[in-house]
């Protein structure tokens, strides 16, 4: 694999892909990317200049643009991470959720199968399109529910996780109709640093740093698996090297937490106290656990490296440097 095309990149998985691939291996990548309210460009500063790295802005519902950009790169592999991402949001404004989530990807396999039913036999074989979606997906697995496999129904609760589960069933459609080498990766909750200031980690660590009210979900015991973003960038490296077109991969660290619990370690790690968190009211169709399986990825010889407590300390520390160069903007309940 010498030549990637990354759609989103300058997001929070996008870019710690980025940096993971540059970092720590020779390919060349072309980030499409198109700056919506939640890309973080710094996250790539270092890059800038790079002969390795090329940044295009641009809408993932161009289908001339993606055209031009496959025939101009002739990719080895497309990951497949733009995407419209916080539930609340697709709370409140579902439109956004369909059009990046469903026309995006359907745009992009569209233009994908076209440009890649033209290639070789032998550019067939090797290339790969991963399409990294998320747990949310199978659902809320209740209290003591089994963790989801990769083979398991999908009751997805929120306009987010439906619009992931239907780009998937878009993807699995393209493989199974036309062969297009399609991989799917689903991931538990991602942590660490360049994540947008709305979920719930970098909320609290904000509110936290300013000594203000940490807003809470209803009780707090929703349970959710959590993962360190660089462990995530090298899976979904392994498996555009090992994964199987047409599989499906779940991705996690096997790190259970109640929220309750996780805004009470960030708070011990910033040395504030627990009185901060306040319960608000629960958001519609809330959750409760979300749990999976990664049995199948650690097959190929991925295991997570970064530990929950050293992550969370780190995570705290790019924080901390982090809101004291930049305004953000007023906390929002995750």
């Amino acid at each position: 694999m010498k030549r990637i095309l990354i759609t989103g990149g300058c997001g929070f998985v996008g870019s710690a892909l980025i940096r993971e691939l540059l970092t720590h291996t020779d390919v060349r990548i072309t980030n499409l990317d198109a700056l919506t309210y939640a890309a973080q460009p710094a996250a790539l500063a270092a890059f800038e200049g790079s002969e390795r790295y090329h940044f295009v802005r641009g809408d993932l519902t161009d289908a001339v643009l993606l055209h031009t950009l496959l025939a101009d790169t002739q990719p080895d592999a497309v990951i497949h991470l733009a995407a419209e991402t916080h539930v609340d949001r697709s709370i409140n404004g579902p439109a956004a959720f369909l059009r990046s989530n469903l026309q995006g990807t359907f745009t992009l396999l569209e233009a994908v199968r076209d440009w890649w039913s033209r290639q070789s036999e032998a550019v067939q074989a090797r290339f790969r399109l991963l399409q990294v979606s998320t747990d949310e997906v199978y659902g809320d697995r209740g209290e003591h529910g089994a963790p989801a496999c990769e083979d398991d129904p999908w009751r997805s609760s929120s306009p987010y996780a439906a619009s992931k589960a239907g780009a998937d069933h878009l993807a699995d459609a393209w493989h199974r109709t036309w062969g297009l080498p399609v991989i799917v990766s689903h991931s538990s909750n991602n942590y660490g640093p360049w994540q947008y200031p709305e979920k719930l980690i970098p909320v609290v660590i904000r509110q936290a740093l300013a000594g203000q009210p940490i807003p809470l979900y209803g009780d707090g015991q929703q349970v959710r698996d959590w993962l360190h973003v660089d462990d995530h960038a090298r899976a979904l490296w392994c498996l555009v090297q090992h994964g199987e077109p047409g599989q499906h991969y779940n991705i996690s660290a096997q790190c259970p937490l109640t929220n309750l619990d996780l805004v009470q370690r960030l708070c011990a790690l910033m040395g504030r106290d627990a009185s901060l968190i306040q319960s608000v009211a629960d958001r519609p169709g809330h959750d409760r656990r979300y749990a999976i399986t990664s049995d199948r990825i650690r097959a190929l010889g991925w295991q997570p490296q970064v530990p929950l407590e050293q992550g969370l300390q780190d995570t705290v520390a790019f924080y901390r440097q982090y809101f004291s160069q930049s305004t953000s903007e007023g906390a929002q309940y995750v």
